[in-house]
């Protein structure tokens, strides 16, 4: 059996991985272009920091620490969703992908809020 760390248990990281891979998956296409450099540097490193922040979070000492965490990850989810707009707008993310991405985070977000819920 695979020893795991505590946060790879939590149903709202492996949602976040899962949701980030799924980013990168829609979006490489449109890397390819120097012109959009700025933007996949962006969407890569918010749409990451989600799972990232998790984890960093599920590793402190403190429920409140890990609370403060969450936040964060809620945070760069917002910045995710909005970069995505963003490139919907200017045609470089279909508005297929664009919707079906924004329901992804529509659950996550939920999982996340119910969890910073939780906590409080």
């Amino acid at each position: 059996m695979e020893e795991k760390f505590d946060f790879e248990n939590l149903v709202v990281w492996q949602k976040a991985v899962e949701f980030t891979n799924l980013i990168l998956e829609k979006t490489d296409t449109f890397y390819k272009s120097n012109s959009n450099f700025r933007l996949r540097e962006q969407l890569d490193a918010c749409s990451s920091s989600i799972p990232l922040n998790i984890a960093e979070g599920k590793g402190r000492f403190t429920k409140k620490e890990f609370k403060q965490f969450l936040y964060y990850s809620r945070g760069s989810l917002n910045e995710t969703v909005t970069l995505l707009y963003l490139l919907q707008k200017r045609s470089l993310l279909s508005l297929e992908d664009y919707v079906l991405l924004k329901n992804k985070a529509i659950e996550l977000s939920k999982i996340l809020n119910g969890l910073i819920n939780s906590l409080k």
